[in-house]
């Protein structure tokens, strides 16, 4: 008998702020003067993670219990539904029972051993460090009791992606704490959707440079399934420098039940790329901004630099030629840039910037809302470049398209006006204008059931590229969209004043009346003025 689902899926939120960050990570820290705060960071993650795993576990085991056909403690019951089977020592209510004894330390190592055996993918990730005499055991207990009151791996925190935002959170706290700028912020759910909407990638090779905990590869499964298709159709391949951060995507992946090449171990995709054969057909990215550090000086005759050498202290150009070498014949990359990228003319950007438009790589160019990051503050925009915008690709496209000749012409979107205030400092996109965003380039390339692209003033624009050079090829969309149109007054002048100065005569006499009203209540309390 097939097993009802017992939880509701519940709408999902794009929401900035979780509330409890704070606290937890003043938990954290207390911590953090027994052990060097490099050391410490992987202790705190594990944490996480291990309640994750077990929140998403313990909701599944409740069902299963609860069904007389099913048995709970049965491992392909968890795979079928792509939940990561917890063994009995690694179970929070296991260890949170025993938080405040002695043994505690060695009680989440067993644990995190035990996990590892369950998934080979995983060994050597998990930190096994809690046994250390350097660790206040009476400090972990609470720390775990802390945990244990925030739900992580539920149904509702899963939809929210909290595992991801925890953990980004954390990091940016400990790379302030050890007094680097890490360069790691969040990307926010809704601009990682806007992307796989607009992309659509169903089935092929997708690679992200800069993975960082995989939250682009975890979207784009989820688009798969939403789709009719099954985890497989796409092939995974990603790279990130950040060893806590790489350890981090192996965990995020190997929970969610996806196979993902992320190589043998972190590694920088300039100096040391794990990939160098890849030709994707998809890659999704979210560099860091602006990264002056990124040894530009020991690249200078890269072969991959097809369009301009970029400079030494800003890589924005190096990870877009970088991505560029790594799409396929008929690939389309989309990646998340600061403005600055759009009209900068510094250190020979505007050049590279040229060839790349001559070469007609850009397909569409988005502006997003400001206050949408998590950790930083920076207006953002959204490269979309395509190796080829011919109707008719010599193979099949990924995603079936149909299409319509793009040569020459480069789709414009300025969303700054979108977007809703979720707290005083943090702007989200809704679903709805997610899909207005995807939607509008779907009909611009033509797409199969895609409406009729018309520009729309203030919103969206094609422009060729005689129109680009006229603008001194600089791709800020706000100089192509125009002005919003305003709806056409055909009233005459004169119908109009009269008309508005008997609404106003009309309410100069209502506030009187109002006033002798109010006046003559006083009055009869008592009060003359």
């Amino acid at each position: 008998m097939p097993r009802k689902k017992t939880t509701a899926t519940k709408k999902k939120k794009n929401g900035a702020k979780l509330g409890f960050e704070e606290k937890l990570w003043q938990a954290a820290d207390k911590q953090r003067g027994h052990m060097d705060a490099a050391e410490y960071k992987h202790v705190v993650l594990g944490l996480v993670f291990l309640k994750y795993i077990s929140d998403a576990f313990s909701e599944l085991y409740n069902q299963l219990a609860a069904d007389e056909y099913a048995d709970p403690e049965d491992r392909d019951e968890y795979t079928a539904e792509n939940v990561f089977y917890v063994p009995q020592a690694a179970r929070w209510s296991h260890l949170q029972s025993n938080a405040k004894q002695p043994e505690i330390g060695k009680l989440l190592d067993d644990g995190m051993e035990a996990i590892e055996k369950e998934n080979p993918s995983l060994k050597g990730v998990l930190p096994k460090e809690y046994g250390k005499p350097a660790l206040d055991k009476r400090l972990l207990g609470e720390l775990i009791d802390l945990v244990g009151t925030i739900g992580l791996g539920d149904e509702e925190s899963r939809s929210q992606d909290i595992l991801g935002r925890v953990y980004e959170y954390f990091l940016g706290q400990f790379a302030s704490a050890e007094g680097k700028n890490g360069g790691q912020f969040y990307t926010p759910r809704c601009v990682v959707q806007v992307l796989v909407e607009m992309l659509e990638p169903y089935k092929g090779r997708v690679y992200d440079p800069c993975c960082g905990s995989g939250g682009m590869f975890v979207q784009s499964e989820k688009f798969v399934l939403a789709h009719g298709g099954r985890i497989g159709d796409i092939s995974i391949y990603g790279q990130e420098s950040n060893p806590t951060t790489w350890k981090l995507c192996k965990m995020n992946l190997a929970i969610r039940g996806i196979e993902g090449n992320l190589g043998n171990r972190n590694a920088d995709s300039f100096h040391n790329d794990l990939h160098k054969d890849l030709k994707a057909d998809f890659i999704l990215a979210n560099p860091p901004f602006n990264i002056s550090d990124w040894g530009g000086e020991r690249l200078r005759e890269d072969g991959r630099w097809q369009y301009g050498t970029p400079p030494e202290g800003n890589a924005n150009y190096a990870w877009m030629q970088h991505m560029v070498s790594h799409l396929a014949p008929s690939g389309i990359a989309g990646f998340v840039l600061a403005n600055g990228s759009m009209s900068s003319n510094q250190s020979g950007e505007g050049e590279i910037r040229r060839s790349l438009i001559d070469a007609d790589l850009v397909d569409c160019m988005v502006a997003l809302p400001g206050q949408l990051f998590y950790n930083t503050q920076i207006p953002a925009c959204l490269w979309l470049l395509a190796r080829n915008k011919h109707p008719h690709p010599p193979a099949p496209s990924p995603s079936g398209r149909r299409g319509v000749d793009r040569r020459g012409k480069t789709l414009f979107i300025d969303a700054r006006k979108l977007g809703r205030l979720v707290d005083r400092v943090h702007r989200e996109l809704t679903e709805e204008e997610i899909q207005r965003i995807a939607d509008t380039y779907h009909a611009w390339r033509g797409e199969k059931e895609a409406r009729e692209y018309e520009d729309i003033p203030g919103f969206c624009k094609s422009a060729s590229w005689e129109e680009i050079k006229g603008h001194g090829y600089v791709l800020t969309p706000g100089r192509y969209v125009g002005a919003e149109a305003v709806e056409e007054d055909d009233e005459p002048f004169e119908e109009k004043m009269q008309r508005l100065t008997a609404t106003l005569n009309d309410q100069f006499a209502e506030s009187a009346r109002l006033e002798a009203a109010i006046r003559e209540n006083l009055r009869g309390l008592g009060y003359e003025f």
